[in-house]
């Protein structure tokens, strides 16, 4: 599929309840075909700007319908940022700024959007995020429709959450699907104590899996060469090699869960 076979466009999804507010969001779908399955985007704390309308697309490209979804929409509801000092200072006085409660809401809110564009035999939705958005994707794979996240080097995991409390990993026995996490080998925003702190996690939530005999593909821990933000072409850290296979394990993932092309499994 070539980008003259997706379409994309922003579009604004309204509450329904009070404790939800309206999200701007990015959705870019296959034209003239239903979506295979469905896929929350979530953003780094650059906002939805250029690199992440264009994962979008990128998904859109393989057959899904990709949904990006703003993490700041109580406090900047339509930031897009680039990639300077500035741009990353501003970004992280909105994530300080952020609620688990809240994002869990507003993630929910787009969720339940999104299945209602897909056809009632979808297996679930996929969840991807970036940076702060893979932090954040840990979170969504707690939602009861979430049931395949990928988690880019989403730091902080280990260590707490937003607002305030527990380390989300701690969150791991409430998610229904399956996680995996990939981080650069050289990020140092995830240092080896996280790395050690998440492989543990996973482990033990496997192995409790197992004793219950869930039928779901175990949680993993991928890691690749490459610093921070190595998926984004858009950031110094960008590594090309390791962006390909970032990519190729995302897509891997979605088709065990939400099925391959033409099988719509």
């Amino acid at each position: 599929m070539s980008p003259s076979d997706s379409v994309a466009s922003w579009l604004q999804i309204d509450p329904l309840r009070p404790d939800q507010v309206p999200l701007r969001c990015w959705w870019a779908r296959p034209a003239g075909t239903p979506p295979r399955g469905g896929v929350l985007v979530l953003p780094e704390v650059f906002g939805i700007n250029g690199w992440i309308r264009s994962v979008a697309q990128r998904l859109a490209e393989a057959g899904y319908g990709a949904l990006a979804v703003p993490l700041y929409a109580r406090t900047a509801p339509e930031l897009e940022l680039g990639y300077g000092p500035d741009d990353l200072a501003l970004g992280r006085s909105h994530k300080e700024r952020t609620r688990t409660d809240q994002l869990l809401s507003d993630v929910g809110l787009a969720a339940d959007w999104l299945q209602q564009q897909l056809p009632a035999s979808a297996a679930g939705l996929g969840c991807v995020g970036f940076c702060f958005g893979g932090h954040v994707a840990l979170l969504a794979a707690t939602l009861p429709a979430v049931a395949v996240t990928v988690d880019f080097y989403g730091a902080g995991v280990a260590t707490g959450r937003p607002g305030g409390g527990p380390a989300s990993l701690e969150l791991l026995p409430s998610i229904g699907g399956t996680l995996l996490c990939v981080c650069g080998a050289g990020d140092p925003l995830i240092p080896p104590a996280d790395v050690a702190a998440m492989e543990t996690a996973l482990s033990a939530a496997n192995a409790a899996r197992v004793l219950a005999e869930v039928p779901v593909q175990p949680h993993r821990l991928v890691l690749l060469e490459g610093g921070h933000g190595f998926m984004c072409s858009a950031r110094p850290d960008h590594c090309p090699e390791a962006a390909e296979q970032g990519w190729s394990l995302l897509l891997e993932a979605f088709e065990q869960v939400l099925g391959a092309p033409g099988g719509r499994g």
